[in-house]
């Protein structure tokens, strides 16, 4: 039975197509990460680059050389390009408050690749370039 959490991550572009068993298989195998107010959970320029983050709850800064872009928050999902290609974090991820979040690897998204029908692979890659497009 899905929980309010696995709904609101169903509603997230990246997931949008795919049914709801197999994004409940996806955050099944997603591990959950506390980060502490003013913890940095990514630093700009680093390796490696291989997960993507959901916002369960708690805020983020996003930075770029010292300069605030943006703040993210509840079902925000940042780094997804990070499962796809191996370059440097081009941003700098701070906590604002205590923030918890899910944390999809490149390994899960694989895995499900791999091991499901051609349909989700294609919806997966797909809604991933779009969001590629627009960064």
């Amino acid at each position: 039975m899905l929980n309010l959490f696995s709904q609101k991550v169903e509603t997230l572009k990246i997931f949008q197509g795919i049914s709801k068993d197999i994004v409940d298989e996806i955050m099944g195998k997603c591990e959950k990460k506390v980060f502490l107010a003013w913890e940095v959970i990514i630093h700009e320029e680093e390796y490696p680059n291989e997960t993507a983050y959901i916002i369960e709850s708690g805020r983020v800064k996003v930075s770029v050389s010292e300069k605030n872009i943006v703040e993210l928050t509840v079902w925000d999902m940042f780094w997804e390009i990070a499962l796809l290609n191996d370059e440097p974090r081009t941003a700098t991820v701070t906590a604002l408050e205590e923030t918890k979040c899910l944390l999809i690897t490149r390994e899960i998204l694989f895995h499900m690749i791999n091991n499901d029908d051609n349909s989700i692979n294609k919806e997966i890659m797909r809604r991933m370039e779009e969001n590629l497009e627009h960064e």
